[in-house]
């Protein structure tokens, strides 16, 4: 057999560093952990599991000459929202059933990594090369995707009697506050590098910036507490409609983990029960929440080319900076990802290395930060991947910036996130903004 090329050599290494990790997330776990489903939208960490080997299967059933299905109910069981694979189990029913076991899926990942190692050492020699390397990037993008979806539905199944391989101490406070005035203007909203990025990013055009003014930082648990203080939570003036009745009929008091105990309020997280801290930024906020606040405090929600060009647009340089900005410092100085260990959100203002040219803080990792914009396409928008993003392009809302749950490798300030606009299982949370009328 022929020498495989770099990139294909550089697949094979990102194939088994990327299967590993979500392995390893898992460790932790007792075997009835794997199976539970303990709300409608999470998935047990056994779904998980199998459904990314299944996404890589499918790949196999096409590609590799002589492969042969593992199991042909997986192909019903593990299948997540592609209707041209066939039916598929009900998003909510996927605790339902007892077999296979746990052991039996970790076999099922074996033998496929096994399969998905004889395709890649052969793909140069294949005539559909290029596709196939393609739609293992693909499959190893969403495999990392499951990754930090596994961390909110185990913070949802077990919260804090989950223990991390590693978890780090988190940061000193670095209290910073007020707001950067950015003059706005005409701004290439999008990604238009060589490396990969999914097709919502794309294509970059040119969109007009209003001056507006943003948050240095998120809103913090003290700021969310202020709201919640005073009646928040109770008072339909602040509420978008859809946002109140929900409110209503979810009985919402506050965001999602809090507890109050002797009228002092808590938070569940990997880090235990904990008296709330004060200066954290606010997570497992919905859509309507976060508007809510913001109404409330005089502000709104930064539009995403509001919420993309406080975060990477150099005045000075009059382009587009790639995060981290070229400093120096290490890169765990520059944002709270998956491989800092942190399993929280660090105290608001952290990070200076990764400050924004704007002057903005934390605008990646920690938490998704919601925006004002809907999901949809960009002007010019063409499908690269069938049945990925262009179907959901209806009723959600547009999320920045990556969580502490994100890896480093997958996460752009182009980077568009979505979800409905009541969901907040999710690590997510935000930053006002303002307009500054024009003269």
């Amino acid at each position: 057999m022929a020498p495989v090329s770099d990139r294909i050599e550089l697949l094979i290494d990102t194939f088994a560093s990327v299967r590993s990790a979500t392995t390893d997330i898992c460790q932790p776990l007792e075997v009835e952990d794997y199976v539970i489903q303990t709300a409608v939208y999470m998935s047990p960490p056994r779904w998980h599991l199998g459904h990314t080997t299944w996404f890589f299967e499918m790949l196999l059933k096409s590609h590799l000459p002589g492969y042969e299905v593992y199991d042909e109910r997986f192909l019903y069981l593990f299948n997540s929202y592609y209707d041209g694979f066939g039916k598929r189990i009900d998003r909510h029913r996927r605790g339902t059933f007892a077999r296979p076991t746990v052991a039996r899926v970790y076999d099922y990942r074996r033998a496929v990594d096994s399969a998905m190692s004889r395709l890649l050492q052969q793909i140069d020699s294949l005539p559909a090369a290029d596709e196939i390397a393609r739609t293992v990037r693909l499959g190893l993008e969403h495999e990392i995707q499951h990754q930090e979806l596994l961390v909110y539905d185990i913070k949802h199944l077990l919260c804090d009697e989950y223990k991390p391989v590693r978890l780090h101490p988190l940061p000193a406070a670095a209290p910073i506050g007020g707001e950067v005035e950015i003059e706005g203007g005409i701004f290439r909203l999008g990604y238009d590098g060589g490396d990969f990025s999914y097709d919502n990013e794309q294509p970059a055009h040119r969109v007009f910036v209003l001056p507006f003014a943003i948050d240095r930082r998120p809103v913090t648990n003290e700021e969310f507490r202020a709201f919640v203080d005073d009646g928040g939570y109770s008072d339909y003036r602040w509420w978008l409609s859809e946002g109140w009745a929900k409110v209503r009929a979810e009985q919402w008091e506050a965001p999602l983990y809090w507890e109050q105990h002797d009228g002092l309020w808590f938070e569940r997280g990997y880090r235990g029960l904990r008296e709330l801290a004060a200066n954290e930024p606010v997570t497992h906020v919905s859509f309507y929440e976060a508007a809510a606040y913001a109404k409330w405090a005089g502000k709104r929600l930064p539009t995403e080319a509001e919420w993309e060009m406080a975060a990477c647009w150099d005045p000075i340089r009059g382009e587009k900076l790639k995060f981290p900005w070229g400093d120096e410092a290490p890169a765990e100085h520059h944002a709270n990802l998956f491989e800092n260990a942190l399993w929280n959100p660090a105290p608001a203002g952290s990070f200076a290395a990764g400050e924004s040219p704007s002057g903005c803080r934390q605008m990646i990792g920690d938490a998704w930060e919601w925006t004002m914009s809907d999901y949809a396409p960009y002007p010019g928008f063409k499908p690269q991947f069938d049945e990925y993003n262009d179907k959901w392009f209806i009723n959600q809302k547009v999320l920045r910036g990556g969580s502490y749950a994100t890896p480093r490798s997958h996460i752009r300030t182009t980077y568009r996130n979505f979800f409905h606009p009541d969901e907040r299982w999710m690590v997510s949370g935000f930053r006002c903004a303002r307009t500054i009328q024009a003269d």
